[in-house]
């Protein structure tokens, strides 16, 4: 079982999302626990504050370090010297390694992540520098908080999990788990408003289908996101594709 430790100060906004989906399911199979805690019970003061102005001025409010760190040690049951070196302590950020799938799939091998999800202007540098182990974005922009973040990152690494999913061979065919994006799908009916479905999905040679879903897929991949093909295992087969869709389209 995969435990996930969220610490936010909204932990409401988590309700909804861990009751439908993929991240349900997997909590009422038991290959999955999810425990989100109030940063706000880490505090010691009477206004439970977790933020206070930046040191040297400037727009906003930092998130203060010491909730932090009580709430992960807590979590984690062990002292700050042996954390990091048990534990994967993982903080939201626009700083942070893009998450991809390879990520992904080595986050959900782990028995225990533990989630910071920071807010405001971020968070106190010395929780970075002294308790993270992995800084992680899921994009070039900017959200309020860490929170939507997180959802993200616990569906994509619940779906890896084993039993999670009804249909095993789905991960294995999404996109991005083989390098690729995936092939386009159909569904009935098979004509709508003239647009029919190509024919042959519909002829049964499933090595025919197999083929054209493996040149889709790498068609897909070099107009919309060829540099994922930099990292991607080719076969000789691929590249000659490859060739053949650079010449009909230059």
């Amino acid at each position: 079982m995969l435990q996930i430790d969220v610490i936010t100060i909204f932990p409401e906004i988590f309700n909804s999302t861990l009751k439908r989906g993929v991240l349900s399911i997997a909590q009422k199979k038991n290959i999955l626990e999810v425990n989100v805690h109030d940063l706000r019970n880490f505090t010691h003061d009477k206004h439970n504050q977790v933020d206070d102005a930046p040191y040297g001025g400037g727009p906003g409010m930092v998130m203060k370090p010491e909730p932090f760190f009580e709430a992960v040690t807590s979590i984690a049951e062990c002292d700050l010297s042996e954390l990091k070196r048990s534990h994967r302590i993982i903080l939201f950020t626009p700083q942070g390694k893009p998450l991809e799938q390879e990520k992904v799939s080595e986050f959900a091998k782990e028995k225990q992540l533990i989630l910071l999800c920071p807010r405001y202007e971020g968070i106190d540098e010395r929780v970075r520098k002294n308790l993270v182990t992995d800084e992680i974005s899921i994009g070039d922009f900017i959200v309020s908080g860490g929170e939507y973040p997180a959802m993200i990152f616990m569906d994509a690494v619940a779906r890896l999990l084993p039993g999670a999913l009804g249909d095993e061979l789905s991960v294995v065919e999404e996109s991005f788990s083989a390098g690729l994006l995936e092939y386009p799908h159909y569904t009935r009916p098979y004509d709508f408003m003239g647009w029919k479905v190509p024919e042959v999905l519909v002829n049964g040679n499933h090595a025919e289908i197999n083929k054209w879903r493996r040149k889709k897929s790498l068609g897909r991949t070099l107009k919309q996101r060829p540099d994922l093909l930099k990292k991607a295992v080719l076969t000789e087969e691929d590249k000659k594709i490859l060739r053949e869709i650079t010449r009909k389209n230059f």
